[in-house]
This record gives structure tokens, C-alpha cells and sequence, in this order.
């Protein structure tokens, strides 16, 4: 039962909130209802929340889902309050495979084509910046890996998510564990 009350707290939160601080009300007032935490708790949910990468949303639904019912719990509770967001994406899929030959989809796809190609392009930019420079200049652990990386994958055709598990695992090694046994 509360694997349930988890997943419709947080849906409610998803599709009544525009993410980010807006959703603190909403979950305070979930959390409250339910007897999961108490203002003090939030708070507390809310800073490790911020500290740590990703949405606050998904990351106050992992936290509290954790602490209400477990690892079920949590992907219960991140399932919830994704749920708009698979919800808008599954209407988006539905009216583009009806519409994708219309020309005003490809007129639009025209102008939207380029558009998002820059926006990837923007975040590679920021993204090598941080990943590839350092204080002291090229990072070449780094560097390395994106190669080594890049080279798996075309060459010998590895999967998007072998690549990104390798790049995850050196990147630990490299700057993780190496530098703590010197």
C-alpha cells in the first residue's frame, strides 16, 4: 500500500509543480499527509537534495522513497514523479507518428532540426571545457579516455552504454583511486 501512496504523491508533485523549488510546497505537504517526515526532515531533504547532481524532484523522490520503503520504494516514488513527463512525451510520439509527413511537421522540423543540433553542440562546448581543461591545461587522462572511448565505438561498434560504463569505470579509477594509494 504505501509502494502506492509513494507513486501517487509523487505524481500528484509532477503534474501540479514545475519542478525545482516549486515542488518543496507540495512535497512538504505529501509528506506531511502521510506521516513520512516531518518540516525538519524536508529541510534537511531539500539540502541533500540541492548537493547532489540531478532534479530536485527525482532526487527528493529518491531520498524519500529510500527512507519510506526502501530501494523499492524510491523507484517507486522517482517512477511517480516522472510520470509527466513520460505522459507528455508519449502524446508528443503519438501526434508526431500522425503527423510527421504533414508539411507543416516539416516545416517546423525545418526551423527545430538546427536548432537542437546547436543546443547539443552548446553542451559539448561547456561540457569539453570542464572535462578536458584543467587549471594546469589539458587533462590528458581525460582526453584519453574520450579517445579510447570514441574509437570503441565506432570501430568496434560498442554500445552507447558499454561506452558510457567504461568511460564511468576509468574515470574512477584515473581520478578516484589512483590518486588516493600515491
Amino acid at each position: 500500500m504505501v509502494y502506492l501512496q509513494l507513486f501517487i504523491s509523487f505524481m500528484k508533485i509532477g503534474f501540479t509543480s514545475f519542478g525545482g523549488m516549486s515542488m518543496v510546497p507540495l512535497i512538504l505537504e505529501e509528506m506531511s499527509s502521510h506521516g513520512w517526515m516531518t518540516a525538519e526532515d524536508l529541510a534537511n531533504l531539500v539540502a541533500i537534495a540541492e548537493m547532489t547532481p540531478g532534479p530536485l524532484g527525482i532526487n527528493c523522490a529518491t531520498f524519500t522513497g529510500m527512507q519510506t520503503a526502501g530501494l523499492p520504494g524510491s523507484i517507486v516514488a522517482v517512477l511517480g514523479v516522472l510520470m509527466p513527463a513520460f505522459t507528455l512525451t508519449m502524446v508528443i510520439a503519438i501526434f508526431f507518428e500522425k503527423f510527421k509527413d504533414s508539411a507543416v511537421m516539416r516545416s517546423v522540423m525545418y526551423f527545430v532540426k538546427p536548432i537542437c543540433i546547436a543546443m547539443i553542440l552548446g553542451v559539448i562546448v561547456t561540457l569539453s571545457r570542464e572535462t578536458y581543461f584543467g587549471e594546469a591545461g589539458i587533462l590528458f587522462f581525460s582526453v584519453g579516455i574520450a579517445g579510447l572511448m570514441l574509437y570503441l565505438l565506432l570501430r568496434h561498434k560498442w554500445s552507447v552504454p558499454a561506452v558510457i560504463l567504461s568511460s564511468a569505470a576509468l574515470g574512477m579509477l584515473f581520478y578516484g583511486v589512483l590518486p588516493m594509494l600515491s
